[in-house]
């Protein structure tokens, strides 16, 4: 039971460290830098690219992606706990 709980705390705790990585590389975006980032680091591979090509959408995308990032995140993680073989809702 305790070897749940503290797997359970680990995928909490990368899941906090992708999304303030993901705001990170949105916050690049508004500063100029190139804005997508924060999409292809979640997998967004194809929006990513057209992010990075016209600046954010021309820096719409980016703003509205301020609330959508937390969603990027938690998509990204079930994907990657079900390419592990792990069940999304950590159910063993």
């Amino acid at each position: 039971m305790k070897v749940e709980v503290r797997d359970q705390e680990k995928e909490k705790e990368k899941e906090k460290e992708r999304l303030k990585i993901s705001y990170i590389l949105n916050l690049l975006g508004f500063l100029g830098f190139t804005g997508g980032l924060h999409r292809l680091y979640n997998g967004k591979i194809a929006t990513g690219l057209l992010w990075m090509f016209t600046l954010g959408l021309f820096g719409l995308g980016q703003f509205v992606d301020l609330f959508l990032i937390p969603n990027m995140v938690e998509e990204r993680e079930i994907k990657l706990r079900l390419k592990a073989g792990l069940s999304p809702f950590g159910v063993a």
